[in-house]
């Protein structure tokens, strides 16, 4: 199957591109980025391909059924709806788009055009998280009653001044990068429940003063001190679904020295504490006594795993769990937490 990735950046390099590489049943025909050189050194490092810089050229190969959307937030609606009146089926990274108006019009063109659409929320392929599902499918846990995400860092600001940290760009900041994927996870595990009230704050506060701002690294740096910083860098909410009440608390930046990134599910019989990434630790009574204990197993590539589903969707007509239609619930709770926020009132969804 012949794919292209379009934007040749962090996250094609560490993850689609040397996917669609292991994977036998794709070939990838393009590298599309607006900065040649990107796509050159593209072609360069994996030996196939060629390098273009509009994606136009892409979408008018009849070739190319495939395609990887990785480029900044802003642009991932347009290409991504592009594609599919081209008649491409679409890879888009997350988030599906900036505000949940742009990821409803994406859905609407999906339905449409009747091409794939998935979001790349990588964890609904993470072996953790999958095995998660089972023990709550299972009736393991019991009741879930609650959960609590937290994805907090000391002063971990991603390339302050930047594309991160311009909203017009990115749509937002903690919450939307670094929030939806454990938003994500927790609606996975828990059967995408149906969301009921919304309430929330964000804060922009350590990054605002850019070249006061102190930090260890920068990963999507240098700091641009003539650029922008107007999203949040930290974010706090209370989520009401038909299942669980979710609370989080989210910080790119926090002056607190020790990241927290985990969650929390509490059920009536057991409890569970995924720490994001990695394995989860199981918590419960059995016969009057407390017991703890860390499943064993192996943990797969979700990328790959991502990738190799994407592929395979495509020659099967098999929905995936990151179609549009599923994975729209949390670009929905996102932007309530956001008009929440704004208007410092909870919403309502139904």
């Amino acid at each position: 199957m012949k794919v292209a990735v379009i934007g040749c950046g962090t996250i094609a390099n560490a993850a689609h591109i040397p996917s669609y590489m292991n994977n036998p049943e794709a070939e990838i025909k393009y590298f599309c980025d607006i900065i040649p050189e990107r796509a050159e050194a593209a072609v360069q490092k994996y030996g196939c391909g060629t390098a273009v810089t509009d994606y136009h050229d892409v979408l008018k190969d009849p070739e190319v059924e495939a395609i990887s959307v990785c480029t900044p937030n802003n642009v991932h609606a347009l290409i991504a709806m592009d594609a599919l009146r081209a008649g491409k089926n679409v890879l888009c990274e997350k988030p599906a788009a900036r505000t949940y108006a742009e990821a409803l019009e994406m859905q609407k063109v999906q339905h449409e055009t009747g091409k794939v659409l998935n979001i790349g929320v990588v964890n609904r392929f993470n072996s953790s998280v999958n095995l998660i599902k089972k023990y709550i499918d299972s009736g393991k846990l019991g009741d879930v009653y609650h959960v609590y995400v937290s994805f907090r860092a000391h002063r971990s600001i991603p390339g302050l001044g930047g594309a991160f940290t311009t909203k017009a760009i990115a749509g937002g900041g903690a919450l939307i990068d670094w929030g939806v994927h454990y938003l994500d996870i927790v609606m996975y595990c828990c059967g995408d429940p149906k969301v009921k009230t919304v309430s929330g704050e964000v804060f922009s506060k350590l990054g605002v003063n850019m070249e006061e701002y102190a930090y260890t690294d920068m990963w999507a740096g240098p700091p641009k001190y003539d650029g922008t910083y107007d999203v949040d860098d930290s974010v706090t909410g209370l989520i009401r679904t038909e299942g669980p009440t979710i609370t989080l608390h989210g910080a790119w930046a926090q002056n607190i020295g020790v990241p927290e990134q985990y969650i929390d599910f509490m059920g009536d019989k057991a409890g569970i504490r995924l720490m994001y990434g990695k394995d989860f630790t199981v918590y419960t009574a059995e016969n009057g006594a407390l017991v703890e204990y860390k499943p064993v197993f192996q943990m797969d590539e979700m990328f790959q795993k991502e990738i190799d589903a994407f592929i395979d969707c495509i020659k099967t007509g098999k929905k995936l769990p990151s179609h549009i239609d599923t994975v729209i619930i949390t670009a929905e709770m996102m932007q309530a937490i956001y008009d929440s926020a704004e208007s410092h009132k909870e919403i309502a969804l139904a």
